[in-house]
């Protein structure tokens, strides 16, 4: 029978050394599972979404106060950022838009915003999602102008592509 001072009490190097690698493993596993790209991704998609939302919102509110909307009754070609700018303009001058709109979006966000109206009494705003989660929404089945893509989207069950699906609120 040995006899063990309180000198001998403690881990040994390769207790250690094993205990690191298994926390490590596991860390590696986590990080896998959590893929801080795409949650960034996800996190720029949502801030678009609500960019758009409330876009397409204010257009809405213009148009029910008005009866068109601010680029007038004609229906228009679809446009990107800063093709927008002076809608944009408009919506805050009556209100419908925060004074601050442009500032807290920021152009690169309304860069990637493509506005299309088909009609005197329709709108789209639309988006090219980065994120997984938000290619695979069932809104993202549209092109540019908001009109159906013909790409199978991927969140069709059959579809596999995305380079062409847009996120669309119309």
């Amino acid at each position: 029978m040995r006899n063990y001072s309180a000198a001998n009490k403690g881990f040994t190097l390769i207790e250690l050394l094993i205990v690191i690698a298994l926390l490590g493993a596991l860390a590696v596993g986590l990080l896998a599972t959590i893929d801080p790209f795409e949650q960034l991704k996800k996190g720029r998609d949502t801030s678009l979404r609500n960019t758009v939302s409330e876009f397409y919102n204010a257009n809405l509110r213009y148009y029910a106060t008005k009866g068109q909307f601010p680029w007038g009754t004609s229906a228009t070609a679809g446009s990107s950022y800063p093709g927008f700018t002076s809608t944009i303009t408009e919506l805050i001058t009556v209100g419908e838009l925060k004074n601050r709109f442009q500032e807290l979006a920021g152009s690169g966000n309304l860069a990637k915003i493509y506005v299309n109206s088909t009609s005197a009494e329709h709108i789209s705003a639309c988006f090219r999602p980065e994120s997984k989660a938000f290619q695979e929404d069932l809104n993202t089945i549209y092109d540019s102008s908001g009109a159906t893509s013909a790409v199978a989207c991927k969140s069709q069950t059959t579809g596999t592509a995305g380079s062409d699906c847009w996120f669309c609120i119309q």
